[in-house]
């Protein structure tokens, strides 16, 4: 694997977590793309790619590295995307931390602006936005629809002044994910939801939204039984939060 850029040493600025389930064996070529791309911005980085419980051959195809700019993190059984990202930002040292898909629908490239972005604009966080009216992405109809009844929901229930939770591509600063990350409980695709409610609910309301270019992933498809998943989660956030207050740390 070509690694160029600075070399980490002591804290990297930058955490990039790439969780995995069954990716196929491109998760390698993927990994190298994130890492050429972060070498290119000049800022000292580590990529932390969290094995979710695989049983296909993809973890063999990860080199990590000898000084650590490349590690390979198992989880002892599959958990859920969350559970991995949530790992994997516990375990990052930089002073900003993030996660992308390592399926690579979303290209490495895109990475460049969020670094930028998280360094220079004074937020606490950038998170990636299919509804960007910038964004480059061609899902099918009923996917559309489901994203978009998704974050109706979401403007209803929480007031979250977010156009899109869910695309995986997101950078905090470490300050954010001090004060709610140990607070979160959600293992599935509902994690991204539950940390950016945490986030503003602590006063990390600064965020940025930007577009991304989403390459379509063959066969891929919206179940009813997924839906109904992230429906339930998308209420247990909900009800720990405005009835039951369990997220205070005293509960």
């Amino acid at each position: 694997m070509n690694i160029e850029g600075p070399q980490v040493s002591g804290s990297p600025e930058l955490t990039m977590v790439m969780p995995f389930y069954n990716p196929g064996l491109a998760l390698g070529a993927n990994v190298a793309d994130v890492v050429g791309v972060l070498g290119s911005t000049g800022v000292s980085f580590e990529v932390l790619v969290v094995n979710d419980g695989s049983t296909d051959d993809s973890a063999a195809t990860v080199e990590p590295t000898a000084d650590g700019r490349v590690r390979l993190v198992e989880l002892p059984a599959h958990a859920g995307k969350g559970e991995a990202v949530r790992v994997g930002l516990l375990q990052g040292r930089g002073r900003y931390r993030g996660f992308i898909d390592a399926d690579g629908d979303i290209p490495a490239d895109e990475l460049v602006a969020f670094v930028d972005a998280i360094r220079r604009d004074g937020v606490d966080m950038v998170v990636g936005s299919k509804l960007h009216p910038a964004s480059d992405v061609a899902p099918g109809l009923l996917r559309h629809v489901y994203s978009w009844g998704f974050q109706l929901l979401v403007r209803v229930l929480f007031k979250l002044r977010v156009r899109d939770t869910q695309t995986g591509i997101k950078v905090f600063r470490r300050e954010v994910l001090d004060a709610v990350l140990a607070l979160t409980c959600e293992q599935r695709y509902a994690f991204d939801l539950e940390l950016l409610v945490l986030a503003v609910s602590k006063g990390f309301d600064r965020i940025e939204e930007l577009p991304v270019r989403i390459l379509r992933r063959q066969g891929s498809t919206v179940t009813v039984k997924a839906v109904g998943l992230i429906l339930a989660d998308i209420f247990a956030i909900w009800w720990r939060l405005r009835v039951r207050g369990s997220y205070r740390p005293e509960a």
